[in-house]
């Protein structure tokens, strides 16, 4: 080969290296290449797939109804109220509306204790029955006298003795002293509990009708707890616990009667989210009137004024903290009958609230199973 067609060669094979070079350094490699028109289509939906990304994240998580939820002590207490009313949510009062029912309210409340209309006077027996059940030395036979002194008490006594939660056997019982017998000290103390409080709770209303009823549940929940915390946790009296949540039930529906009561002739309907404030403003000073004009101890007073607002976060006494333990476990209790919160919440709220496990579940157990007596 001669050398002119060589360098021919030579030439024509660097001239394609050099355009292929060029070309190369214009078109990146293909799988760099930004798509054509023709890819747009399927290019467009990149950023919702980035999005859906996440989604499997929060779709493996559990359910909202599976994780626990932890209530403050307010939200527990507003739960409360919606299934009172039987409105949800309950929205946050009007403040005109609020201060108009709220001042005349106050003016009836202040002396609402000597108020027959509102307040019921301590039952004539109620001193003598209470040292009583707290005697040891006092006999079965003597406690079934001061009973049958009362023909309303001693009414109630039988037909608590034979209600299928205390009923024993297929033989009806007959006498006050089989009765006192079958009940012993925890069902006279129901009896007390039934007897003082359960004509209050049985209001005939045509707004609200079942908040006596909610309250009256709640209540008898709410001194069951404090009587249990007192004996477990606190080692104190549980008797005195447990009168101390009935006292501020009876606080409680005294105030919804005197809230109902300002709003009779008036335009307006009652509103609940105002009737809800006054409750949660007064009930606990209203029980402690109460309180105070039966005559009530010292200890009992001082753990009523643990429950005003600005203390009720750190109550200073024993009967003070069983009585805000009751409150919220008994709240709880309620609400998890009527579906509306499970038991791990229930957990979670009470530990977040300051109860340990174990006394949870202690006190939860004997809440949650127990029958309890209607109004």
């Amino acid at each position: 080969m001669s050398a002119l067609p060589l360098v021919l060669i030579v030439v024509i094979v660097g001239i394609i290296i050099y355009l292929l070079a060029r070309r190369a350094r214009r078109d990146p490699e293909p799988a760099a290449r930004p798509p054509d028109l023709r890819d747009l289509s399927r290019a467009a939906p990149a950023p919702a797939a980035a999005a859906v990304v996440a989604t499997p994240v929060a779709s493996r998580a559990p359910a909202a109804s599976q994780v626990p939820v932890a209530y403050s002590a307010a939200a527990l207490i507003t739960k409360l109220y919606e299934l009172a009313f039987g409105i949800t949510p309950l929205p946050a009062p009007p403040p005109a509306e609020l201060e108009a029912v709220g001042a005349a309210a106050r003016t009836i409340l202040e002396n609402v204790a000597t108020q027959p209309r509102y307040a019921p006077r301590r039952p004539l027996l109620l001193p003598q029955l209470l040292q009583a059940v707290n005697d040891s030395d006092v006999s079965r036979r003597q406690l079934a006298g001061i009973i049958a002194r009362d023909p309303a008490l001693a009414g109630a006594l039988l037909k608590l003795a034979n209600s299928p939660f205390y009923r024993a056997s297929e033989r009806p019982v007959e006498s006050v002293d089989r009765a006192v017998a079958v009940l012993g000290t925890d069902g006279i103390r129901s009896l007390v509990a039934t007897v003082l409080l359960q004509p209050v709770f049985r209001l005939s209303q045509s707004q609200f009708a079942h908040f006596p009823e909610t309250i009256w549940e709640h209540t008898y929940r709410m001194a069951a707890a404090a009587e249990a915390h007192s004996a477990i946790v606190e080692d104190s009296d549980p008797f005195a616990a447990q009168l101390l949540g009935l006292t501020l039930g009876l606080g409680t529906i005294v105030v919804f009667r005197v809230a109902l009561d300002q709003y009779s002739g008036a335009a307006r309907p009652p509103d609940a989210s105002v009737i809800a404030a006054l409750l949660d403003a007064h009930a606990a000073p209203v029980a402690r009137s109460i309180a105070a004009s039966w005559d009530l101890s010292e200890r009992i007073l001082a753990a009523l004024e643990d429950q005003a607002r600005s203390r009720v976060h750190s109550p200073t006494t024993s009967l003070g903290r069983s009585l805000r333990f009751g409150h919220l476990m008994g709240a709880l209790a309620l609400l998890r009958s009527q579906e509306r919160i499970d038991d791990e919440s229930a957990k979670a709220t009470m530990l977040a609230l300051g109860a340990t496990a174990s006394q949870f579940e202690r006190i939860w157990t004997r809440l949650t199973t127990r029958a309890q007596p209607k109004a």
